[in-house]
This record gives structure tokens, C-alpha cells and sequence, in this order.
């Protein structure tokens, strides 16, 4: 039985708000910037500004054992939670502020004394032995320090290492690459890529995103065969966090992601893949935190040529998505939409799709989602074992107009839908197709609802042919009481058909 906390590096990053003690050990925590404020923006080739951002601590470690934490916040604080409640963790605030409970096992959670703000994230992983040998050719072996790489591509049969106190600051591609590995307990940063503007574009009341701008996704992986991502750390991505495209055999485990405050930060964005899992991950996100999606072709100059391109390539289809298990992740969502399948939905099918035993602990937008606004024909989904918490004070998303607009939460019971399930034209999104598909044989069960807000469900179509069909939610609760169909707020049109509600 042992555990081990990871060494730190020292960046320009540098926030100091707790003092903490595991198992009667000082540690010292890490640092990420995020969101403290749901205020997007549409995309006029400048960044946040700081303001709208805070600095938070996390602390990395491994275990195989149960561990006692001492947490003694630098500012006064009347009560905390620890986040997601399903972990069961009841602290003891002692009489001069210190936070005292005990982890039975390795958990990823977050300690919060000042509600959403400045919480300390715990990322507790697994005991796991790599056995990698540094010196082997195809190993790109990242040691502890700070590495300013810029960009790594990886070839068929290389693994991408970054140990234990490295902080990477890189991108990192690979197409048509078969066995691609990227492992380790160390950190990959994204803060150093910045957006190349292309020309200059007016900032005030911009409606749609405009393509003035290159950003390159973190890690981004195209028509691979193969991929394993464990146990890193990604840390302030420009655009999306892991965004594999064409691929299949896909596993993602253990992998945390913090630091996201820049517009479109989403966390993994997946495209017409085959045979993905995803396992327990720590997903916080400005934007979008798990999207299944077809191809996201809205931004080429000829859609649907681009969208040819990309589902038919050197002699294969990439026109189906199927195949996917997403479990036992836990969500912090500070914009966007939580488990997600679109927007964009460009691709024939998009079927057999798993999200279960998943805990979302903050959200501002949908939390379970399902938005069609292309041509897919969208079937055979389950959502099952979900928790989802809500605060009491939900700050509403809201879009800056202009440099002088500055946030403010004016609805303090506002309240965003609990399950959503559409087919739509999107002005944006769809760039004009005229395609519309479907959304069929979809699950919801033992969903779980916490907090003061009653759950509002949306069921809405196209067309009569373009519906949303068979839907069912089974054993919806608020604060573990069954909920009955007549407690619920649900909207629906009349392109719904077949929608039941099973206690």
C-alpha cells in the first residue's frame, strides 16, 4: 500500500490558496487558470480578457490506498462541499477552519469552501506501473521540467511519455497513424499556442463565428487506428482538448482536464470515429465537455465539397459513427453543454452510443444532450447512472457584445435543461444544408438530480418526418425522490412522437 504525490514545476503560473496535508504530509498544490464567469464571445480574433478568469489549485498524487487530507483555506469560509456528492465524502471543519475527511480510494473531486470559486481539484489516479524504456527509438520520452516543444507529430508505433513533474508545452498530430500511445502523470500545456489572425475583424456585436483566425486544437488525431491517451494532465488547450477525427479503436482513460477559459475550449470532441471508450476522466471545460459529433465542416468556404473529402478518403468511408462508451467520468462544465451528441451532425449514422455512471458537478448548459442540426440519423443511445448537481445560484450564460459589456447574473433562478433532444436548423451550424435527419430509440435512466431546481426536459423535431421518436426517461429523480410525469417540465412539439415517462 503506498501513494505518491507528483512533483511540481514551477511555471509563471502561481496561486496559493490552501495549505495541505495527506496523511500528516505538507504538499504543495498546482496551478491552472479558468472561467469564473459563463460570458462567451463569437469568435472576432481576440482572447478573453483576465478578468473574466481566476486561478485555481489542483493537486496531482497516486494511490492504492486510503488517504486522510488536512485542507486549510488561506480566505475565511463558512461551509464546503466535496464535489461529486456520489463519493460520499463527509468533511469535518474544525474549530480554526482546517477541512479534515478521508478518500477511500483514488478519486477525482473537488473541495469547495467559496461555492464555485477557487476550489481546489483532487486528482487522485490509480497506481499504474508504464514500463516504458526511455531509450527505445519509438518512445518520445518527456522527463520532469519545463519542455517548449511547439509541435510533435507521431508516426505509427510511437508513444508520447511525459512523466511525472514535465510540463510539455507543445501540440501534438497524427494522421493516418496506426498504435499511438500518449501516457504519463506529467502535464501537456497548451497556453504558449496562440491564434494566427488572419485580418482584422470588427469585435462588436458579431452573431456568428468568422474565420479570421488559425487555432490548432491540442491533441488532434486523424484517421488513426489504435489510440490509447492515459493519465496525463492537459491544461489550457486554445481550442478542444483531444479532437480525434476518422478513428477508430479509441481508449481514453485517466486523463484530466483543468485550465480551460479560452473560447471553444472544449474537452474531447470526437468525429465520425469507431469503437471509443472513455473511462474515468476529470473533465473541466469552458466550453463543450464530451461531444460526439459527424464532421464540423461550417467554416469551409464549400461545405459540402470539404465534408466529401473528409467522409471518403483513399478509397475508405468515414460516414458512420458508432460504437462509443463513455463512463464513470465526472463533469464540471463552465459555458457549454456536458455529454453531448452534435451540434454538427454530418455523418450517415451516429449509433450505439453509452454514457453511463457519470457525475456532472456544475453546469450552465444542458447537461444530457442531443442536438441534430444536420442529416444524421441519430439511434440507439443511452444515458444511464447519471448524477448531476446543481447550485443553488446557476450563473446564466450569457454573450458579450462588445468590449464595455460586463458581466452580470441578473436570473438568480435560472436553470438550464436537465435533458435536451432536437432536431433543428442551426443558422450557423448547418451552413445551409438542407438535410435534416433523425433522433430515434433514445434512453434516459436513473437519472439523478440534485439541488433546489426542478428538471426542465425538451423534446422538440424538425418535421414529421425529421422527429425525435421513442424517446424514454426512466426513474428521473430530484434529491433521490422518484419524480412522477406530472412533476416534470417538459416541453415538447409536435414532431415528438412516442416519448414516455416510466416511473
Amino acid at each position: 500500500m503506498s501513494f505518491k504525490i507528483y512533483p511540481i514545476t514551477e511555471t509563471e503560473l502561481n496561486y496559493d490558496g490552501y495549505e495541505i496535508k495527506v496523511n500528516g504530509v505538507k504538499v504543495q498544490p498546482d496551478t491552472a487558470r479558468v472561467s469564473a464567469m459563463p460570458f462567451n464571445r463569437r469568435w472576432p480574433g481576440h482572447q478573453r480578457s483576465a478578468d473574466q478568469t481566476e486561478l485555481i489549485n489542483f493537486l496531482s498524487l497516486e494511490t492504492d490506498e486510503a488517504l486522510t487530507f488536512e485542507i486549510k483555506p488561506k480566505e475565511s469560509f463558512e461551509n464546503v462541499i466535496i464535489r461529486p456528492l456520489s463519493l460520499g465524502i463527509e468533511p469535518e471543519i474544525t474549530d480554526d477552519g482546517r477541512i479534515i475527511f478521508t478518500m477511500e480510494k483514488a478519486s477525482y473531486f473537488t473541495v469547495e469552501p467559496y461555492g464555485r470559486h477557487n476550489a481546489l481539484h483532487i486528482f487522485a489516479d490509480p497506481v499504474c506501473d508504464y514500463d516504458i524504456c526511455k531509450d527505445d527509438e519509438n518512445v518520445l520520452y518527456f522527463g520532469k521540467g519545463e519542455h517548449d516543444v511547439g509541435m510533435i507529430h507521431l508516426k505509427s508505433n510511437q508513444t508520447l511519455f511525459i512523466d511525472e513533474g514535465a510540463v510539455v508545452y507543445a501540440c501534438v498530430r497524427a494522421v493516418d497513424a496506426d498504435n499511438i500511445k500518449i501516457l504519463g502523470r506529467g502535464i501537456l500545456d497548451n497556453s504558449r499556442n496562440k491564434a494566427q489572425i488572419l485580418y482584422e475583424e470588427n469585435a462588436e456585436n458579431n452573431t456568428v463565428a468568422i474565420n479570421n483566425a488559425v487555432r490548432l486544437h491540442t491533441v488532434q488525431l486523424e484517421y488513426c487506428n489504435n489510440i490509447k491517451i492515459e493519465g496525463i494532465t492537459m491544461r489550457d488547450s486554445l481550442v478542444y482538448n483531444i479532437r480525434p477525427v476518422g478513428c477508430k479503436d479509441v481508449d481514453i482513460s485517466n486523463v484530466k482536464i483543468i485550465g480551460c477559459w479560452r473560447y471553444n475550449s472544449d474537452g474531447i470532441d470526437m468525429h465520425n470515429c469507431i469503437n471509443v471508450n472513455i473511462d474515468n476522466c476529470f473533465i473541466r471545460t469552458f466550453d463543450d465537455s464530451i461531444c460526439i459529433k459527424g464532421f464540423d465542416c461550417y467554416y469551409a468556404e464549400d461545405v459540402e465539397k470539404a465534408v466529401r473529402e473528409a467522409m471518403y478518403r483513399n478509397g475508405k468511408s468515414y460516414d458512420i459513427f458508432k460504437n462509443v462508451s463513455i463512463k464513470n467520468c465526472v463533469i464540471w462544465n463552465d459555458w457549454g453543454k456536458c455529454l453531448e451528441i452534435g451540434a454538427e451532425t454530418r455523418a450517415e449514422e451516429i449509433y450505439d452510443i453509452e454514457f453511463d455512471s457519470c457525475d456532472v458537478i456544475h453546469v450552465t448548459g444542458s447537461a444530457l444532450d442531443c442536438m441534430n442540426v444536420d442529416y444524421a440519423d441519430v439511434h440507439d443511445v443511452v444515458y444511464r447512472n447519471i448524477n448531476v448537481e446543481y447550485d443553488d445560484v446557476i450563473p446564466t450564460p450569457l454573450i458579450q457584445n462588445s468590449n464595455a459589456h460586463k458581466y452580470e447574473n441578473v436570473n438568480l433562478n435560472f436553470s438550464p435543461n436537465l435533458i435536451e433532444v432536437d432536431v433543428s436548423f442551426h443558422p450557423e451550424y448547418s451552413a445551409g444544408g438542407e438535410r435534416r435527419g433523425k433522433n430515434r430509440n433514445i434512453l434516459f435512466e436513473n437519472i439523478r438530480l440534485f439541488g433546489r431546481h426542478q428538471p426542465k426536459l425538451s423534446f422538440t423535431g424538425y418535421s414529421s418526418e425529421n422527429c425525435v421518436s421513442d424517446i424514454t426517461v426512466k426513474e428521473l429523480y430530484l434529491n433521490n425522490v422518484l419524480m412522477k410525469e406530472q412533476e416534470l417540465k417538459i416541453h415538447k412539439n409536435e414532431f415528438c412522437k412516442n416519448l414516455k415517462i416510466l416511473p
